[in-house]
């Protein structure tokens, strides 16, 4: 159930008690009314009648705030037998408490007040057809009652116009807030795809192109070491495989970033024949997981791209330890790129990564001195 709908059964709920109380009240005093019995009860026979209409459509058209002919239609029959209530026995006059509001709840305003100008006038009208009571009197009573039942009734729509907007303004913001939790969602989903597909871009798509690249070697003297060196990029496609689906950190830092990436260094060597020098400067220290996997990637691109385009004849990597940042640097003499055109997978990949963790991705290439590829983190 909404906010909305709660508000107004519950008031719905207290009408009701509000209803039978002011019902109850005044049947046991028409019933003991000095009156004639057969007044007594055709009076008391028109109020319970009353109160089974109310029952079976009165209240369901407050709950659903309904204004329509049917809802005035319905309101109109309790009305005359309310009429016939006061004919048969003055006493039930006393029933206006219940029903002036009843009126403002099933008819729109402008019919809600004339309706409430008739109704204080049944009793006078019955008291002169009568030929009882004090016509001036009953006219001043009228008068003051009529004016306070449409001052109550005007009240009592202003109430239940704020509690609805309140209502209404609380759902606008229930639905909002649920709008919200449904985008965050769809961002998060889409924040672990980008991640995966980084995952599967960095470490499976390449060992898969290493091994491609390693069997396709046509030099018969070199086959038996392509093919151990591919068995081996197979092995470890398969534990970087495992540790994805497992949502772990890569396997390959199992061992501490220093020790990862100088493997990855030195892989490059035995796939490429092209010489990859490794050094680190600093202090070597534990950083948090996702920084050491965004460095480890980082030069895993770098070392793929160099194999793949820059024909290069050696390469450099560097990891930097300082007091507030770690650095990975791959340089390589081959041939360039323009760096403005770029728009692989690779280098956004990097700099998404870099992102995640606060760090910057700097890449200088050109055809003459070759490429730098440089992923600093604060650490």
């Amino acid at each position: 159930m909404s906010h909305r709908e709660a508000v107004h059964s519950d008031h719905t709920l207290w009408w009701d008690v509000y209803f039978a109380v002011i019902a109850v009240v005044v049947s046991i005093a028409v019933a003991v009314a000095d009156a004639p019995p057969a007044r007594r009860v055709v009076a008391v026979s028109a109020l319970a009648a009353m109160a089974v209409m109310h029952v079976v459509a009165g209240r369901r058209m407050i709950r659903r705030n309904a204004d329509d002919a049917a809802s005035v239609s319905v309101l109109f029959v309790q009305i005359a037998l309310f009429s016939v209530a006061i004919v048969a026995t003055p006493t039930a006059t006393w029933l206006l408490f219940a029903v002036i509001p009843l009126i403002f709840q099933m008819a729109p305003l402008k019919i809600a007040i004339g309706t409430v100008i008739l109704v204080n006038a049944v009793p006078v009208t019955a008291d002169w057809l009568t030929g009882t009571g004090d016509l001036r009197a009953d006219l001043a009573i009228a008068g003051v009652s009529a004016a306070s039942g449409i001052w109550l009734g005007l009240w009592i729509v202003r109430v239940v116009r704020q509690s609805t907007d309140r209502a209404n303004l609380i759902a606008e913001l229930e639905a909002s807030r649920a709008e919200v939790e449904r985008l965050s969602h769809e961002a998060g989903v889409q924040a672990e795809r980008t991640r995966l597909a980084g995952e599967i871009h960095d470490t499976l798509a390449q060992g898969f192109t290493s091994i491609i690249t390693l069997i396709q070697a046509s030099d018969p003297a070199l086959r038996d070491e392509r093919l151990a060196l591919a068995v081996r990029t197979a092995k470890d496609n398969l534990a970087e495989s495992r540790a994805i689906v497992a949502a772990l950190s890569p396997a390959a830092l199992s061992s501490g970033l220093p020790d990862s990436v100088r493997r990855q260094a030195t892989r490059f060597t035995e796939e490429s024949g092209v010489p990859a020098g490794f050094r680190v400067t600093g202090e070597p220290r534990e950083l948090p997981t996702a920084v050491e996997v965004v460095l480890l990637r980082a030069a895993q691109e770098a070392l793929t791209n160099a194999r793949r385009h820059a024909k290069a004849n050696e390469v450099a990597v560097l990891l930097a330890y300082s007091a507030a940042s770690v650095r990975v640097v791959v340089r390589d003499d081959g041939a360039g790129f323009d760096t403005a055109a770029a728009g692989g997978f690779g280098l956004r990949g990097m700099r998404a990564r870099a992102a995640q963790v606060g760090g910057t991705l700097t890449v200088r290439s050109d055809p003459d001195t070759g490429t730098t590829i440089e992923l600093e983190v604060p650490a």
